[in-house]
Order: structure tokens, then sequence, then C-alpha cells
């Protein structure tokens, strides 16, 4: 009966606020995805939590609008059960659906505000439409955003490195933001030139500078609110949460995102905690008032047990409508499911979705004439981390295509040599079998990858966190359009301005001597192939399975 009349009291609570502020209103690695995860229902969580300040936490949302009902609830529901609440976010909410990604991230921006948001730090998704955008939504931010890793052309923090919070008892908690250095290859280069991203060795003492200043200020409890993720990927230049923890001293716990990954723990026992993603879960941490100490942390499972706030249901539903109007519309039709999982999937072998799409910029640009070789030099490229669903069988929209491609990147043309190629294709697969951002899905080249030969790791591409091949040790091009390959040969890469301008590992295509921007966007190029070229119907026979463009071995 408690239970029922909390939320009572909630739903009130969270309708009078909306009410208040609505004038105004503008509407397989060995880090498994799930690791030491401690998870409780709702009805686990005590009734009385007075004398506690508690941390709620997301992170990685994508988009997923709805959740964030459940997250002001849960706030507001905590608040009276008698605890003080801080809500807070570790990045990437800005892109992932059409119902945010439409609005280049400002609709996110507005849930937050409404769900009533205390603190987050960048992903690096944010990044994705460009730093002056990402200016223009957090200056509509109710709440702070912190970062201390990423710098300005001066040198000095984009924003404020740190947060504090002091409880009505005394309790201060100060947080530092933390964002993945890996932004600076996982983003346009183009759209984010004049600010830095710190790397490898010099994120360390950057952090401890956040802490020790924390301590100075006579935090209690220092939280680091971190956008790096325990991939395996990001573990050679020690970019993971786990590695940050072990090379400082003094954080009390990591709320952590970016690897998507479940946990209440590092495998290590580290004190790192992460809820997935799209409101997979809602993190909590339970600081005790009079101890000072974290006394319990552990995920929320997100289900009908946790009541939605009417006013932020109803704001994210009149989000979503708008779009689905827009986007809902269907344009063709699939006898199959395209495949555009990570892993495995397009960061670690070829799929069928990844030939329809490199197929469809393909056609796009040979439609069009005007390129400086013959047809048979002409193959297409993109990189599997812009692929960012799968397709379901049957009817296909707009939305479900702006799903799959979010970024709203264009075609772009890039000429190179057939030894250029086979770099971008050798730094592309360098961790294959394991998954990468980077892998090739390709249209008109056919390649090996030989997995038992080890990479060749020559110096670090400039400003990545990626690395020159010293040597061709793993790829082997079988043909390109079914005639031989020929390393002094020029080609014609279609590709996607992201990987055009150096983004993932394709530093091989920046530093090119020729290349285009065609202006056609990747999504549409999709959408007029599959009506033009295949009559509005992604077939079994067309697209059933890979068309064998890449061997693993």
């Amino acid at each position: 009966m408690r239970l029922k009349r909390n939320f009572k009291r909630i739903i009130t609570l969270v309708m009078a606020f909306a009410m208040v502020l609505s004038i105004g209103l503008t509407p397989k690695t060995a880090y498994a995805a799930e690791v030491k995860a401690d998870v409780r229902s709702i009805a686990n969580v005590p009734n009385d939590l007075s004398g506690k300040t508690i941390i709620l936490h997301t992170n990685d949302v994508h988009g997923a609008l709805e959740g964030y009902a459940q997250a002001a609830a849960l706030k507001y529901e905590f608040k009276a059960r008698g605890a003080e609440v801080i809500l807070a976010d570790a990045g990437d909410f800005s892109q992932g659906t059409p119902y945010v990604s439409t609005t280049k991230g400002h609709d996110a921006i507005t849930m937050m505000n409404f769900a009533g948001y205390d603190v987050a730090t960048l992903g690096n998704h944010e990044f994705d439409y460009g730093y002056d955008q990402l200016k223009n939504n957090l200056s509509r931010a109710w709440f702070k955003t912190i970062c201390a890793d990423v710098l300005d052309k001066n040198g000095k923090p984009i924003l404020d490195p740190t947060y504090e919070f002091t409880s009505a008892s005394g309790l201060k908690v100060g947080f530092f933001g933390m964002e993945t250095p890996e932004t600076q290859t996982k983003v346009n280069p183009a759209l984010i030139k004049g600010i830095k991203f710190l790397s490898k060795g010099e994120l360390y003492p950057c952090a401890q500078e956040q802490i020790n200043k924390l301590k100075a200020d006579g935090c209690d409890i220092v939280v680091c609110l971190a956008h790096l993720g325990v991939d395996d990927e990001s573990a050679p230049d020690g970019h993971r949460s786990v590695d940050l923890y072990a090379k400082t001293t003094g954080i009390d716990i990591i709320l952590d995102g970016h690897s998507h990954t479940v946990m209440t723990a590092g495998e290590n026992g580290e004190p790192v905690q992460s809820t997935g993603t799209k409101f997979e879960k809602i993190g909590m941490v339970v600081i005790d008032n009079a101890t000072k100490k974290i006394e319990d942390n552990y995920l929320i499972k997100v289900d009908d047990g946790i009541l939605k706030a009417p006013a932020i249901e109803a704001l994210s539903k009149s989000i979503t409508d708008r779009v689905d109007a827009e986007y809902g519309v269907e344009f063709a039709k699939s006898e199959v499911d395209l495949n555009g999982q990570k892993a495995p999937g397009v960061r670690t072998q070829e799929t069928n979705l990844g030939d329809l799409i490199t197929d469809a910029i393909k056609w796009s640009v040979l439609k069009e004439g005007g390129l400086k070789v013959k047809e048979d030099h002409v193959v297409a490229i993109t990189n599997g981390g812009g692929i960012r669903a799968s397709i379901k069988a049957g009817s296909v929209t707009k939305k479900d295509l702006n799903t799959v491609l979010p970024f709203g990147n264009t075609i772009s043309v890039v000429y190179i040599s057939g030894v250029d190629l086979l770099e971008a294709l050798e730094a592309s697969t360098f961790s294959t079998p394991g998954a990468i951002g980077g892998f090739s899905q390709v249209s008109g080249i056919k390649f090996t990858v030989d997995t038992a030969k080890p990479f060749a790791q020559g110096e670090a591409y400039p400003a990545s966190t990626y690395y020159k091949p010293a040597a061709i040790n793993r790829v082997s091009i079988q043909s390109i359009n079914g005639k031989p390959f020929s390393a002094t040969d020029k080609y014609a890469v279609v590709t996607n301005n992201f990987c055009a301008a150096g983004g993932d590992t394709y530093y091989a295509f920046a530093n090119a001597s020729e290349q285009f921007d065609t202006g056609i966007v990747m999504d549409e190029a999709v959408m007029d192939y599959v009506q033009t070229e295949l009559k509005g119907v992604i077939t079994s026979k067309d697209y059933g399975t890979v068309h064998g463009n890449i061997v693993i071995k």
C-alpha cells in the first residue's frame, strides 16, 4: 500500500513540476555484455530512504525517449521516501533514433530538462552534429554538463570539469566528467576542428587533478562520470574506465558509459557501474549521510513495476508522434532480415545490410557519372560502426533506415592507389575477429583477412587512437569488380564523409591526394537504390545471404 501511495504522490509532484516548467517549452571480448551485475526490481528498494543521498544514473540512452518518464518517476518517488536524489547521465543521449537525430540532439536535451537531470557528461555521439551544434544544444540545458579532458584551442576545458552537490545534512558529493579519446576518430574530424581530446597517458594526470581538486574542496565522495567503457578495443591505449581507476587514487565510484555494458563492478572488483543502453536498467548508488560512505550500488530493472511520470510521458509521446508522422511511411519491403548487429555483425564480418548499403552508395555515384577512373576501378567502403541497427523482414520505413544510418552522412569519393587501399583495409581489420567500428563493409572488393597473422603496429595516425600498419600482414585483395587487383592502379573509393575525413581507421582516405563530397545523403541514396534498382523489394535472391566479399580465416 505504501508503494502505491508513494507513486500517487510522485505523479502529483511530477505533473505540478511539468506545469510550472511548461511555460516557454520548446518542444566477443573479455568483457561480456553483462559483468558482475547486481540487478534488482523496484520492489527490493527500501521504503524508507531517510538519511540517504541517492545517485540515479543512466548512460547511452541513444534516443530511447520513453525511458525518461520512468527515470523522472524514480527521482520523485525516492524523494518522497525521504532521500535526496541526484539524477546523472554518462553520455550518448543525442543520437540513436530519429526521435533525437532529426533535431540534432535538441529534443534529447528537452527530455532531460523536464525529467529533472542534475548533471551529465559528454559521450562521443554528442559531437556527431559538430561542436557548434553541441554548444547550441547545451546552451538550452537546465542541468550541469561537465567534462575535464576535452580542450579548446587555448588548452582550456570546453566545459567545467567538475560539479559539486551538497546535501541538507552537509554531505558533499563531487563529480568530474571524462570523455573517451576515441571521439576524435569516431566523429567526423571536420566537425571537431580546434578541440583536443586528451588520450593515452594524458588521461590519468587530468583525472587525478580533478580528484585532488574535489578532495581539496571537502568532497566526501568523489564520482567519475565517465564515457570510457570497458571494450577490449580501448585497452591497448588505456582508455577504459577500469584503466583510469587503476592509474588514479581517490575515486569512490565510476558511473560509466560507451561500451553498453551492464555491470555493477569490473571484472577485478573495480567500483565501475554501467546500465547498458536505452534504459535497459537505471543505476542506483546509495550514500549514507551520517557515515558519508557509499553503502550500496546496484541496477534497477526498468519494467512495468516502475510507473511513468505522466507529464514526461506525454512530452515523449508528442516528440515520437511528430517523427512517426514524417518518417513512418513505408518505402519498401524486405523479404529477409538485414543484419546490422555489432557483433557478430557489421563490426566483425560481412553482413547483408553492409552489402546493401555499399551497393547503394556505389550505384548512386556511378549513375551520376563523371569519375576519373573506369567503372571497374570503382569500389565502395563504409565503416561498420556507422551502421547502427538491423532491419526486420517486412515493411521498411524511412524511420527504419534513419535508425540504421542516423548521422546524416553524405557520400564522398576518394581517389587512392591500390597500396593505400590495402593500408585502409589492414588498419580497419587490425583487431578482427574482435569487433571494431572501422571494420570495412564493401562493394566491388573481394578480400581476405588472415587472423592467424599479427597486426604490424606502426606509428599512431595523427590525432587518432589508431595506428598505421607497419606492413600489410593480414589482408590480401583477391579482385576488384571481378578483375585482378593492382597495387599501383588508381581506384575511386565511394565512402561516407566521415571516413573520407579520416574517421575511425581511415587516415589513408584523409591523406588522399584528391577527393570530393557528392552532397548525396547516405540514407536517401539507399532509398533511391531500393526503389529504383530493386523496384521497392529487397529480395532473398539479392540479399538473402552475403555476397562473399570478405573471407575471415
